[in-house]
């Protein structure tokens, strides 16, 4: 802890991902670590100072991406490739936020996921950037760890 007992906020560079509890590969950016709550609105009659209202089912409006280096490791692109097929397999997904000592802090999980769409990298003769693929995962929830 840091002196006068305040605590510093975590890095969002410092994280791993985990499929089916395997480490897999170094991830650039992920992105869609989000829920809501739809909520529905009752007027009631003779009510006329607020709406009532009531919380419904949860809602994971963003899909899990994961944008990764590009390399020789196909297991993401082959995954990919059974949906297309039909063959849908679904896996467990956490995202670790890691300390400055390598040390897992924080995690969310993510239940029965599998892609729905893979976007390649963007290629430039003039460019000295990383190539770069994106695959985006459909889920049935968010758990924070």
């Amino acid at each position: 802890m840091a002196p006068g007992g305040r605590r510093d906020p975590y890095f969002k560079f410092n994280f791993h991902v985990e499929i089916e509890s395997l480490v897999v590969g170094g991830f650039q950016e992920v992105s869609g670590l989000q829920s809501e709550i739809e909520f529905q609105e009752y007027r009631e009659g003779g009510v006329n100072a607020f709406t009532h209202k009531f919380a419904g089912p949860v809602k994971y409006s963003s899909n899990l991406v994961l944008k990764a280096g590009l390399t020789d490791s196909r297991g993401l692109w082959e995954w990919y490739c059974d949906v297309t097929r039909g063959r849908i397999v679904r896996k467990n997904i956490s995202v670790l936020l890691l300390d400055e000592d390598g040390l897992e802090q924080m995690r969310w999980d993510f239940e029965k996921a599998y892609p729905v769409k893979w976007v390649g990298t963007d290629l430039r003769g003039t460019g000295s950037e990383v190539a770069v693929e994106t695959i985006e995962l459909v889920h049935r929830g968010l758990m924070r760890g």
